[in-house]
């Protein structure tokens, strides 16, 4: 079986791929003093709990935290006896290059979901991840990713207004029932939420105005469906976009190598 791992700056996501599908996918908080050890006992103990027995023969990560790569290198050559293949390193192919500024590298997070969204829609759309930050990818007609944008992600902002103001409180992500806040919270969520459905509207007109040809726009990421609430979004909210698009590329240098 092939274990896909996605490590993103918040969580790190293992899923289990058979060949036809996700047998398990378990989440776990970003830690980079995490050792091979560490991340063996945890997985393997969900793996048994799932009665799921622990055959990996191949490993594929996408890590935007470089310091963590390390320890799941080892992970993989301690317990599974496998060289995994890391996104975004020059042995780990891409079906189709980015095409971007010479000397830019681009997030393996964002390669990885412009290959997902390629294989399973075509091109040229706009891919809306909601994560630490909220990019915009736009893949090209031909699966290329051509650049982007990085913006602040609803929990950082979140985060941030409470740390900046000693009177704001921590305060839940959700869609408000009105616009006019009539209290601190409701205040505070109205202008995250609505702000975030503007700013991705804003954002993706923009897109489309520059691009000059039609687009689809895919959400993906824990609160895509939340906006997706909001108003007329996305074409399409994929929930699996990055652990698909990990296979999609584990599966090109297969076939390439």
């Amino acid at each position: 079986m092939l274990l896909c791992i996605d490590c993103g700056n918040t969580n790190t996501v293992f899923a289990v791929w058979d060949g036809t599908g996700f047998r398990a996918t378990f989440r776990t908080t970003t830690e980079h003093q995490r050792t091979a050890d560490q991340y063996f006992v945890w997985f393997s103990t969900l793996m048994k709990h799932k009665g799921i027995e622990v055959d990996i023969g191949e490993v594929i990560i996408s890590s935007t935290v470089p310091r963590v790569v390390f320890n799941l290198r080892l992970l993989c050559a301690n317990y599974f006896d496998t060289r995994p293949y890391v996104v975004g390193k020059p042995d780990c192919l891409l079906p189709v290059a980015p095409r971007v500024d010479d000397g830019t590298i681009v997030g393996p997070d964002r390669l990885v979901n412009t290959a997902g969204a390629f294989d399973r829609h075509g091109g040229d759309i706009i891919v809306v991840d909601f994560g630490t930050a909220t990019t915009f990818d736009v893949v090209a007609h031909d699966g290329a990713y051509v650049g982007g944008v990085i913006a602040p992600g609803v929990n950082l902002s979140l985060e941030a207004l409470h740390m900046a103001a000693a009177a704001l409180p921590h305060v839940d992500i959700t869609k408000p029932q009105k616009v006019i806040g009539t209290n601190t919270v409701t205040c505070m969520q109205v202008g995250v939420f609505w702000g975030y459905v503007g700013l991705i509207h804003e954002i993706t007109d923009r897109i489309k105005g520059e691009y000059d040809r039609p687009m689809r726009i895919v959400g993906t990421g824990g609160l895509a469906p939340l906006f997706a609430t909001g108003d007329v979004l996305f074409d399409l909210i994929e929930d699996d976009l990055t652990m698909h698009g990990l296979t999609v590329i584990y599966r090109f240098n297969k076939e390439n190598q």
